[in-house]
């Protein structure tokens, strides 16, 4: 039986934005390259376009020979942990490309590895040369791209030459170590994360989502966002205003962005979770009532509030899609999203790759700011959460 190894990767130039994929097909004992595929996909994700690229280099090994065995290695923890069986498929767009995946070749053919990225480089150019022929309006070829690997190679031998025999001068002369040095992937997306300010449901802990009695704030919510408003103007650095649908969001937006000078926005996807029949009731009138559910709910981030309320996993699944729509409409820019509890956690959980049952552990204050930035290489840095200092007198 012949042996293939499969190297694939993806990317995407703002997560989601312009996105394409490569894989190379290499004969597992004499380390030759067989086959090379790429394509520029237009605007997705990371991790669509990874699975992309998976999907190819399985189809380009089976076209040589369906009845080989194949090792596939990526540097995508998640793709290779999904594929592997060990991590739950949940995602909507993932599903699909998983189960084409797992359809090319038969199970038992078929291993996975994760790798460090350094050692998927060939994947990686593929992937790269694809998204710059796409924004380019052109086809990736791979004429083209042997030459262009051929002609790199040839560039950087002369240049490992002269390094080489410069390298005591530059000893002489180079500066120390001024830290780790990331690359410049420009500005990011930055969220500052507001929780709207109080209702009269608020002071008393009770569940109050988006399919309850929808409370305008009170006396004491509407003072919490002119101070928040008042804080985010001297500042100055929010550049638009994203609220939830529901009144308390809204009204809270309106007063800090009268004093940002800015419009408000509204997007369905920031609404705080349905709890359903649990609605309006404090958590031990729920543990009377509702013993038995509220248990699942706090054990599986799958269950559902009684009443059909909405899971945290079916709500993880909506904020996600509007974060990474939110963050394609307003890349490099500072915006202020007037959310809720459920959906804040939720974008802090997912920044960090904690656990679902992290939201337990989570305070979140009325009218409290966080925040989260989002950069050009998929990656999230939390930089402030539950800050109620602007609240003080």
């Amino acid at each position: 039986m012949r042996e293939f190894i499969v190297e694939a990767d993806g990317g995407s130039r703002g997560n989601p934005g312009p996105a394409g994929y490569g894989a190379v097909v290499i004969d597992a004992a004499t380390g030759q390259t067989l086959a090379e595929a790429a394509e520029y996909i237009g605007v997705a994700t990371n991790n669509v376009a990874e699975y992309r690229g998976l999907v190819a280099g399985l189809r380009a090994a089976r076209e040589l020979d369906p009845t080989a065995a194949v090792h596939v290695r990526m540097d995508s923890k998640l793709v290779i942990e999904q594929m592997s069986g060990r991590w739950k498929i949940k995602h909507p767009d993932m599903k699909p490309l998983a189960f084409e995946a797992a359809g090319v070749f038969p199970a038992s053919q078929v291993t996975y590895e994760w790798i460090p990225r350094e050692q998927n480089k060939h994947a990686d150019r593929l992937a790269n040369e694809a998204m710059d022929a796409g924004k380019r309006g052109e086809q990736w070829s791979a004429a083209a791209s042997t030459a262009e690997l051929e002609a790199a190679d040839a560039k950087a031998a002369a240049a490992a030459t002269k390094a080489e025999a410069d390298v005591e001068a530059v000893r002489t002369v180079a500066a120390p170590s001024t830290g780790w040095g990331p690359a410049d992937m420009g500005a990011p997306a930055t969220f500052v994360l507001l929780r709207h300010g109080e209702t009269p449901l608020t002071p008393q802990k009770r569940f109050s989502g988006s399919g309850g009695t929808d409370p305008s704030l009170s006396d004491v919510g509407r003072e919490q966002a002119e101070r928040v408003g008042a804080a985010l103007a001297r500042r100055g650095t929010v550049q638009a205003v994203v609220a939830s649908p529901l009144a308390r969001t809204r009204e809270t937006a309106g007063i800090v962005a009268a004093r940002l000078g800015l419009d408000v926005a509204v997007d369905d996807g920031l609404r705080e979770t349905d709890f359903g029949a649990w609605e309006g009731l404090t958590f031990g009138e729920v543990r009377e009532r509702y013993a038995a559910d509220l248990n699942a709910w706090l054990a599986d981030p799958e269950a559902r509030p009684t009443g059909d309320g909405e899971s945290f996993a079916a709500t993880a699944t909506r904020i996600a899609a509007t974060r990474d729509k939110l963050i394609a409409a307003y890349a490099g820019r500072t915006v202020l999203l007037v959310t809720h509890v459920t959906p804040i956690k939720t974008l802090v959980r997912l920044a960090l790759g904690a656990p679902p049952d992290s939201l337990f552990r989570m305070e979140l204050s009325a009218a409290s700011l966080s925040a989260v930035a989002y950069y050009a290489d998929g990656n999230a840095s939390v930089r402030l959460f539950n800050d109620t200092s602007h609240l003080r007198a």
